[in-house]
């Protein structure tokens, strides 16, 4: 159950390393409109749009990756969370 815990957190992990790169890619030279690097776009685009739709306007900032990483921090945390309870108990008995 351990390697299930830690695979998952890293699934995480690296989803939320995908969307830092398709945030940060024009600020950095990154481009991640190659053909080489489009599986980014594919993978992290569907859960920024969205967001954006539900995100009010804010002006000329775009709030979609930030809440992005914000929600799968949170998924992640209570994802782990809940695995570690099913896998070692709920801690102490009342």
């Amino acid at each position: 159950m351990d390697m299930v815990i830690r695979a998952t957190g890293g699934a995480f992990s690296f989803y939320m390393l995908l969307i830092l790169l398709r945030w940060l890619g024009p600020w950095i030279e990154f481009d991640i409109d190659s053909p080489r690097w489009r599986w980014i776009a594919r993978a992290t685009d569907p859960l920024i749009n969205w967001l954006r739709r539900i995100l009010p306007p804010l002006g000329p900032m775009d709030f979609g990756p930030v809440a992005a990483l914000l929600l799968v921090w949170i998924v992640r945390a209570l994802t782990w969370r809940l695995l570690v309870e099913i896998a070692f108990g709920h801690g102490s008995a009342a």
